[in-house]
Formats: C-alpha cells, structure tokens, sequence
C-alpha cells in the first residue's frame, strides 16, 4: 500500500518536484532506490558509480575506479566519496577514487575553443591542503592534465575505471583528458558512465558542438573507430527528464576483450 502511494506521487507532476526535494534531503528509503530515483545530492555521480559497479559486479570485476577531472574546491570529489562508499557496502565491490586538478586554477585559454569569454585563468584555485585534510579515502592527482595523463596508469596502476565526471570547461583540456581513453584495456570497464558537466550551461556559455567539450567529444568520436561516446537514450526517454540526463554518456570500447560478455538474462523467457 505504501509502496503504490509513493508511486503514484512520483508520478504526478505536481507532487513530485517536492517528493524529491524531501527524499534527498531526509535521505528518506535505502541508498538503492534514492539514487536509482536521482534523489541524491550529485545524482549524475550517484548514476555513474552505481551503474559502473552493477556492471563491474555482473562482469566478474572485485574493483573498479572513478575518476573526477577538475577537482576545484572538492566537493565533487567528496560527493564521490559518498557515493562510492555507499555503492561499494551495497554492491560489495572495492571502488577506488582519483581527483585530477592543477590545484591552480584553471590555465589560461588556448584559443576560442576553450571559451575565453566565459572563463578566467586562476578561476577554481583549489586550497590543497586544506582539501587534502577533509579527503577521506580519494587521491589528487595534481598537475596539467596534458602532463599527468600520460604518467597515470604508471605511477597508480588503478583498477579498471568505470565512471568518469569531466568538469574542465575547457576544449584543451578535455581533449588531452580523453587521450587516455585510449590506455590498455585492462585499465577500463569495457563500457564506462561519464558525466561532462559544461554541456548545458545558460546565456552566458552558450554552449555549442564547437567549442568546450562538446567539441571535444565530437572530436574524439570522429577520431577513433572503436572507442565511441554516446547517449544513453534510456534516461533522454524518462518520464520526468533533468538536465543532467542529457549530460551523461557512456564511453563504448566495441574492441575491449569483455565488450560482448553476456550481462542480461541468459535467455529471454
């Protein structure tokens, strides 16, 4: 009887605005159904994590990693740690956690591509040490992004990745961080939950298939044939679309060794 209430509140568009408002707040229900529903804080996190560790579970996996590109202030990255904490106790898989920044700021703006009129060099300056004190299990890993890309798998050896939250606001830099894409197989999940956060934006941004990281995804597209981003056109169908349904995409490794591994039910009844 409770259960059928609550769906029929969640399914009335007058009263569900609310109903959400207070699941996240109170933390109303279990972890599972808050984040299935995106009544979390960072639900596009919640999304990737959860979903990243079903499939790492289903696929015989025992750790995964999520990374963040642009860390700023944390609380991204703290919001990461919450989610992973809750998804690793619920799935009972090992999630490990990596924050990339300069810990500057961002750079200075390249060209045209990477929105000048929009963003500053110096916004975002992370306070290292006072973020490094409040980080309970997540690693900075702090430089260039062109730079520390390149040595990553090396220094950390990080299990394989599956979720992925781009926030860089520029083209530049999101292009140098999709490079790694292009890593060892043993280094992802053969499908990965991304989130790329400066996709949307208002007037000001004004984003468009020509700059920022919507350039830089279409880019890396139509530069690789068998590493691909695409939509999960599930959420783009829901009944009560949020914006950050349009801004997660799932990075497909159609050569990745497990790609074709059997997920679903063995056989259709």
């Amino acid at each position: 009887m409770i259960e059928k209430l609550q769906r029929l509140i969640l399914n009335s568009p007058n009263l569900r605005p609310i109903t959400m408002k207070l699941i996240r707040k109170f933390q109303i229900g279990s972890y599972q159904k808050r984040v299935v529903l995106g009544a979390v804080e960072r639900p596009h996190y919640g999304y990737c994590v959860y979903n990243a560790a079903v499939l790492a579970k289903r696929l015989g996996y025992e750790r995964i990693s999520v990374l963040e590109f642009g860390v700023a202030w944390g609380h991204g990255l703290m919001n990461l740690e919450y989610h992973a904490q809750e998804v690793s106790r619920l799935i009972g898989i090992e999630i490990e956690i990596y924050g990339f920044d300069t810990g500057a700021g961002l750079p200075k703006p390249k060209d045209y591509r990477d929105l000048p009129y929009h963003w500053q060099e110096g916004f975002f300056r992370m306070d290292v040490p006072k973020l490094q004190a409040q980080l309970k299990k997540a690693k900075l890993v702090l430089g260039e992004v062109e730079h520390k890309s390149k040595d990553f798998f090396d220094k950390y050896n990080p299990a394989p990745i599956g979720a992925i939250a781009y926030d860089l606001d520029f083209y530049s830099s999101t292009i140098a961080a999709l490079k790694m894409l292009e890593a060892d197989e043993k280094y992802y999940l053969p499908r990965v939950f991304c989130y790329f956060d400066d996709t949307i934006g208002t007037e000001s941004e004004l984003y468009n298939d020509y700059t920022g990281e919507r350039l830089a995804i279409n880019e890396f597209n139509q530069s690789h044939n068998n590493i691909k981003l695409g939509f999960p056109y599930h959420l783009l169908a829901k009944r009560f679309p949020e914006m950050w349904h349009h801004q997660i995409w799932v990075c497909h490794f159609f050569g990745h060794s497990r790609y074709n591994d059997l997920i679903g039910a063995e056989r259709p009844s």
